[in-house]
């Protein structure tokens, strides 16, 4: 197999390969490697490449599958991780430059996994510092740019990641979600996204902050290899005690579940968003394709009251806890977006606090009730398609003015309730920008998002599309 072509292979295509010694790991490594080293000086999807200990680890593969032992069901299969994510021996940063030298001795609990099922490290991708907004740029490493066109923003916060896997640095990234951190940029560069359900993965060793908000998920460009990551990742561990019990459920099986007979609820606006009608075109069409698969498809308005007012102040509160006796010595250091949301912290009463959090609780009664009524919910991902790198995000949509987090009012709502939710491409718009289609999934049913995503992939793939950057 030409070397070009190993890049853009999948996870589980390549396991198999490597499996049936097909194709060698150094090989599949060394490609990787050489398309970052092309690519990334134009993306920036990388913060460090690495070279020595991903070629060690591939050779490390290699010599397990020709003495016939026992190997993992990643083994030899490239993984960025995102550079929130401490990973032992490597600069871990989290997109600051107070971790700009920072070396963790243990890996987190998500990347320890990985390497027990023989993952090969390839770098760490690039984040909005700390993750604290949903693009991806930062006074350390400047920003991601987007493989679809490098003038535009992958999203964020893991935007490192999906401009990685959109552009063939690798099937495989692994992200995080506070508030659509791994939809956001999977929407933006035409890729499948997951956050799986709180604590469907456990969350052990990080930077601090998000609590109770952000889930760790993968960037892939087919539904099968998320669940193959899923069932790698998942799974509880006493270390994390919110993690739910118990091992993984063969999510790569549950993509192949039945999805005729589902209840689907379609809601543009979910009560109070507005959408780019471009974006809510495609998006429309592609949740009327879910009656072709068997479904029962229902156009619904919950009437839901924007969460944005509660999911910031739970946000910078809980990020002021965490790094606000940084200021103001710190500041010079620090990205001025995140010293603004620091501060607004800051000044969150306790009061102010419970009362964000008990309107969170009420919010998930609601939500909890409507799936009641339904199996899954469907939205846009996004509301608008990719903007300006280095710009701000739009104020207005549709010739109305919307709030800060107007732009993406479809995601961070199921990071304060925790059900699962994944984002599919649906298409380009006429400028060949990728639009994205949120699944989300009752309490615990990442199952059944896997099985819809999947449903969905097969009736209407987009492996094959690739951005136009080489």
């Amino acid at each position: 197999m030409r070397a070009d072509a190993l890049p853009w292979l999948g996870a589980l295509e390549l396991a198999g390969l490597i499996r049936d010694r097909a194709v060698s790991p150094v090989e599949v490594a060394e490609a990787v490697l050489a398309r970052i080293e092309r690519l990334n000086p134009r993306l920036n999807a990388f913060c460090l490449v690495a070279h020595e200990s991903a070629r060690a680890a591939a050779r490390e593969a290699e010599i397990a599958v020709m003495k016939g032992e026992p190997i993992g069901p990643l083994c030899g299969v490239p993984v960025s991780v995102k550079d929130v994510l401490p990973t032992r021996g490597l600069v871990s940063t989290g997109g600051s430059r107070l971790f700009a030298d920072e070396v963790p001795s243990e890996d987190a609990l998500v990347v320890g996994r990985l390497r027990v099922a023989g993952a090969v490290i390839v770098g760490k991708t690039n984040t909005s510092e700390f993750g604290h907004k949903a693009v991806t740029d930062n006074p350390l490493f400047g920003p991601t740019r987007n493989p679809w066109d490098p003038s535009l923003t992958p999203g964020g916060s893991s935007g490192g990641a999906a401009a990685a896997v959109a552009s063939g640095q690798g099937p495989i990234g692994v992200g995080t979600d506070g508030g659509g951190s791994v939809r956001i940029p999977a929407s933006f560069c035409g890729l499948f996204g997951l956050k799986p359900s709180w604590g469907r993965v456990p969350n052990h060793r990080g930077f601090p902050g998000w609590e109770r908000l952000s889930q760790t998920g993968p960037i892939t460009r087919s539904v099968r290899d998320a669940a193959a990551v899923l069932d790698v990742i998942a799974g509880g561990d006493d270390r994390d005690p919110e993690s739910l019990p118990g091992g993984a459920a063969d999510y790569v099986g549950a993509c192949d579940d039945e999805v005729k007979g589902l209840h689907v609820a379609w809601s543009p606006d979910l009560g109070y968003a507005r959408v780019e009608p471009e974006v809510l075109r495609l998006c429309e069409e592609a949740a009327a394709q879910f009656e072709s698969l068997g479904c029962h498809v229902e156009v619904v308005s919950p009437g839901w009251e924007s969460p944005e007012a509660a999911f910031g102040t739970i946000v910078s509160a809980q990020l002021h806890a965490a790094w606000g006796d940084r200021l103001p010595q710190a500041e010079p250091m620090l990205d001025p977006s995140f010293v603004k949301l620091l501060r607004r912290g800051g000044g969150v009463t306790a009061r102010e606090y419970l009362d964000a959090q008990s309107w969170a609780r009420t919010f998930w009664l609601e939500v909890h009730g409507f799936l009641a009524r339904f199996d899954l919910l469907l939205t846009p991902t996004v509301a608008v398609p990719p903007f300006a790198v280095g710009g701000p995000p739009p104020r207005e949509i549709a010739g109305e003015p919307v709030t800060v987090l107007g732009w993406m009012p479809f995601t961070y709502p199921f990071n304060l309730t925790g059900q699962p939710a994944a984002s599919v491409p649906v298409g380009v718009t006429a400028r060949g920008l990728p639009v994205g289609l949120q699944i989300v999934g009752r309490r615990h049913a990442d199952r059944a998002v896997l099985a819809a995503a999947a449903a969905y992939e097969a009736a209407c793939p987009w492996a094959e599309r690739r951005p136009p950057v080489e």
